[in-house]
């Protein structure tokens, strides 16, 4: 049975093109100009959708947290400082971004980092994304389970016990439809970090979920990480968005803009065709005359007298493949001719005696 889930108003498939999230997190940093102008450009880009990123920052880390991104592109030290420089965004600037979400046709989604952020954002969201540092949170976890809607659960840093666990927790609570997002909790992650390889261990093990890939690696010309993500059976791709990839902070130099976006869009589409509807072997229908005249026959190496009685020597296997297939050579070996054959004869059941 074909893995599928409703994501806001596309029904995703295993083998569907790529559903993709804009994550533009807070690269809006406190704007809301910016934050709609960024909707904007993921749009022309052709996401998805456009995501945010819901906390305050004396809910989501203490005034000792460390940081563990790379200090030489966001200098700042400590979660809970960077955190607070842009939790300003409330209930009024989300709906905003909500309405224009909807304005230009693209899902909006935010990313809740306690239990109130899920009910402010209930209202506004058609699914939820869980970020992969709340997958050992059981109250934020069961939150977001109770209002039923699709999940997407990012397993950075995770463990298979603990996304076990975490998919325990959220089906108890109430969620049916859960996707499955491969991530390296890395900012910015290595490509020899990536280890998109774990696509095919949590496909192994979780079967009966969608999967999907947040990308954190640089950005390329070609899109490398993404592309290949897909070809792995990624089929929702979330990496984070920015209008200029130069800008100082966190999650700008490692953001695709939008026109890594459209680039990607051209490159997935070539690579979607490439793939095919099915990863199931068997002959297509284009194959058909290929199957019948590309593949051998059963084929007389000599003039036969009627009642001679076949031997190895008297066949050899020629195209076309409309005749009886070299497969039953054995079978036809012994077998008396029923008629007078020429040499080059294809050979027919008909020509040979059923015992």
């Amino acid at each position: 049975m074909t893995v599928s889930m409703q994501l806001g108003n596309r029904l995703v498939g295993e083998h569907d093109l790529p559903y993709i999230i804009a994550e533009i997190g807070v690269n809006h940093e406190g704007s809301l100009d910016t934050a709609k102008r960024l909707i904007e450009a993921a749009k022309r880009g052709g996401a998805d959708a456009a995501k945010f990123q819901t906390y305050k920052a004396g809910l989501i880390a203490s005034k000792f947290s460390p940081s563990y991104w790379d200090t030489t592109k966001e200098p700042t030290t400590s979660q809970y400082e960077l955190f607070t420089k842009y939790d300003s965004f409330g209930e009024a600037e989300y709906k905003q971004l909500a309405d224009h979400c909807e304005k230009f046709e693209i899902e909006f989604v935010s990313t809740p980092f306690d239990v109130g952020a899920v009910e402010m954002l209930n209202p506004l969201v058609k699914y939820f994304k869980i970020a992969s540092a709340d997958i050992t949170n059981p109250p934020l976890l069961k939150k977001v389970a109770a209002t039923s809607k699709p999940i997407i659960l990012s397993t950075g840093a995770s463990n298979v016990a603990e996304i076990d666990a975490a998919l325990a927790i959220l089906r108890a609570a109430g969620a049916k439809q859960i996707c499955l997002l491969h991530c390296i909790l890395n900012y910015p992650t290595r490509d020899q970090n990536a280890h998109l390889g774990m696509l095919t261990g949590l496909h192994n093990r979780y079967p009966d979920l969608l999967l999907g890939y947040s990308d954190h690696t640089l950005p390329t010309e070609e899109m490398t990480s993404l592309i290949s993500a897909h070809l792995l059976g990624a089929v929702v791709l979330e990496k984070h968005f920015t209008l200029d990839k130069t800008l100082p902070g966190n999650d700008h130099y490692h953001a695709m803009d939008e026109f890594d976006l459209a680039r990607f869009k051209v490159k997935v589409k070539k690579v979607h065709e490439l793939l095919g509807p099915t990863r199931d072997k068997s002959p297509i229908a284009t194959e058909d005359l290929s199957r019948l005249n590309a593949r051998r026959s059963i084929v007389l190496a000599r003039d036969l007298k009627s009642g001679h009685t076949i031997i190895d020597g008297d066949l050899v296997a020629k195209r076309p493949g409309t005749g009886v297939s070299p497969m039953s050579w054995d079978e036809v070996i012994g077998k008396k001719v029923v008629r007078d054959l020429p040499e080059d004869h294809i050979l027919t059941w008909d020509d040979i005696t059923k015992s």
